[in-house]
């Protein structure tokens, strides 16, 4: 069994692409993934997963079809399985993100942002 520290910078430092989460951690069939936001993404939502998204480096909006949530850096916001939303960042954001391993990047919708295969960093 390997068991080390993370470092998160480091990990962000490996890759500059957007809305392509990577693997950094698991645990009881949960990921922590790393991923960098810049744009809009799509509207979606998550059947049977909750999802809590951290905010380590930058800023963005979290839309739901009723409101918008700001978040800055060290706020984390939890969507609830089922809840429509869409990131938006104006500007790059470095999330962590923590969700069951089943968790598909868009949710019901599947298009050319979708991820099925995550890189482990």
């Amino acid at each position: 069994m390997n068991i080390d520290k993370v470092s998160i910078p480091a990990k962000l430092a490996q890759f500059s692409d957007y809305w392509n989460p990577r693997i950094v951690g698991e645990l009881n069939q949960q990921q922590v993934k790393l991923v960098k936001f810049k744009g809009e993404f799509v509207w979606h939502h998550h059947e049977h997963e909750d999802e809590l998204f951290l905010v380590l480096e930058g800023e963005f909006d979290m839309e739901f079809r009723d409101k918008t949530i700001h978040l800055n850096k060290n706020d984390f916001l939890i969507v609830p399985k089922g809840v429509e939303h869409r990131p938006v960042a104006s500007q790059e954001v470095s999330v962590l993100l923590f969700e069951p391993a089943s968790t598909l990047n868009t949710g019901n919708t599947v298009g050319d942002l979708t991820k099925s295969e995550l890189e482990k960093l």
